[in-house]
């Protein structure tokens, strides 16, 4: 794998994940403990390649503050910014010039995934794959785009969402590219390659194949899914070298501060100098740096953002809780409630059921 470079797509500004990513990039929110693009990086490491380059947009220079040159990490890093956004395609096509390698691995930079990186660029090679893309079968493939291959592999199309799709393999966000194909790509406007490379290739001819696999995979695009993202890593069912700890059913970083008989679990995440105080129960969460949970409080399945505080008996369940963000006494979110940063709500302020 040292004559393989990895090209991984971070510019994108995770508007589903807002209020989180109005203070950060999707890829650099701390997911188990680090940023996810972290498990990413030590994946494409572990794998044996050696250089990467990152396609930024959305404030991009927090990539470089956070990983540097990636000497720390045993990977030479490079990053290329988008003035303006132009799809997977056209992201990939704009970090070209960088590229020396014949043999090219793509991510999108928002995808958790399992699967071993050495096969799939096998199966590339093996092929004589002019690109070949890692498949997943799912079990409701009608909430993605299908990619039907034949019994040897090779791609026969790429279907859209569909209520009848003819197949459960599905795009898993990781390519091997040939370099000229890379090259062929439009420079300097937007292009998919769901939707104008890859079928302009089976058009022509090419030989575009899939691997295919049932590999651990989930798409982070959704609070809902970075949370049990998170905890999947953080319980070990996700592999990742980058966890800063055991897996179990937490993972406790420095500082923080932990009532006996609190009740921490689920795969949680608790950051730097968080405090959980008596009684209070935790299952399943993300708990950012200096984040506070009061004395009987419940947070399931939740972030709870930097500096944000869940007060005394305070319940939040599926929900997302900014950055510095108060939530009163007593209070209740539930079902995919989202609360701003600096919102302070108070004791009492927002109840979903009757009783108090």
């Amino acid at each position: 794998m040292e004559d393989v470079e990895a090209v991984i797509l971070v510019g994108g500004k995770g508007t589903r994940l807002r209020p989180l990513t109005l203070s950060a990039a999707k890829p650099m929110l701390p997911t188990a403990g680090v940023p996810f693009l972290a498990h990413l990086l030590s994946r494409i490491r572990a794998a044996g390649v050696r250089r990467a380059v990152l396609g930024t947009s959305y404030l991009a220079e927090t990539f470089e503050q956070g990983f540097g040159d990636g000497s720390a990490l045993g990977l030479e890093l490079t990053y290329v910014t988008e003035e303006e956004p132009l799809g997977t395609g056209g992201g990939i096509r704009n970090v070209a010039d960088r590229l020396t390698a014949e043999t090219v691995l793509v991510f999108n930079g928002d995808v958790l995934c399992g699967t071993d990186l050495s096969a799939v660029v096998e199966t590339h090679r093996r092929r004589e794959a002019d690109v070949t893309l890692h498949l997943v079968r799912v079990p409701n493939p009608r909430a993605f785009g299908c990619v039907p291959t034949d019994a040897e592999g090779r791609v026969l199309a790429f279907l859209e969402k569909t209520e009848d799709p003819p197949t459960d393999q599905i795009n898993a966000g990781c390519y091997v590219f040939q370099r000229k194909v890379i090259d062929e790509i439009p420079a300097g406007r937007p292009v998919s390659v769901e939707r104008e490379t890859f079928p302009a290739l089976l058009a022509a001819g090419a030989r575009v194949w899939g691997h295919v696999d049932n590999a651990y995979w989930r798409d982070l695009g959704t609070p809902a899914d970075l949370v049990h993202g998170s905890a999947d890593l953080v319980r070990g069912i996700a592999p990742s070298a980058a966890l800063p700890g055991p897996p179990g059913e937490r993972l406790v970083l420095e500082g923080a501060e932990l009532a006996r008989d609190a009740l921490v679990f689920g795969g949680t995440a608790v950051g730097r100098d968080v405090r959980i105080g008596a009684g209070a129960r935790v299952e399943g969460s993300m708990l950012f740096d200096g984040a506070v949970v009061g004395p009987g409080a419940l947070v399931r399945h939740s972030v709870i953002g930097y500096g944000a505080q869940v007060h005394d008996g305070a319940v939040v369940i599926d929900a997302v809780v900014g950055d510095r963000a108060i939530i009163g006494a007593h209070c209740e979110l539930r079902h995919g409630a989202r609360v701003w940063p600096d919102v302070a709500l108070p004791p009492h302020g927002v109840r979903f059921s009757p009783d108090v």
